[in-house]
């Protein structure tokens, strides 16, 4: 099954979407007091992406060797997550760890896609 993952972060507040046929699943989530205000954006937006992919597996949306479309207004974190690239920030390195996980354990195959901030449709639950 293929699914559309849709995410985005700030330093308060973390959001996702995942859709899958004719189904959609919304949702947001305070930041952990261990981040609130002490991530930038982009952090924010990683974690939001490994939350995003965990609590799909959780719910039992996103199954194993299911294709996982996650779309990105990002350009740096599809060279990073798409590839080999190391990056200097290790709370990234360790997002990136954690994502290539779930993805390996569970038999994902992930397809980074780049979109436009303004397609983004996990942003509106930031604000």
């Amino acid at each position: 099954m293929e699914h559309r993952l849709y995410s985005d972060g700030n330093a308060k507040r973390i959001s996702w979407i995942i859709k899958t046929e004719n189904d959609l699943k919304e949702q947001f989530r305070d930041h952990a007091d261990i981040f609130l205000d002490k991530v930038t954006d982009l952090q924010s937006k990683y974690i939001a992406l490994h939350v995003g992919l965990f609590w799909s597996i959780g719910v039992f949306i996103i199954k194993n060797e299911d294709t996982v479309k996650i779309l990105l207004d990002s350009d740096e974190m599809i060279a990073h997550l798409s590839s080999d690239a190391k990056s200097d920030d290790r709370m990234l390195e360790h997002r990136k760890g954690f994502i290539n996980q779930l993805g390996s354990q569970r038999n994902l195959k992930f397809i980074y896609e780049k979109i436009n901030p303004a397609e983004n449709s996990a942003t509106k639950f930031l604000f």
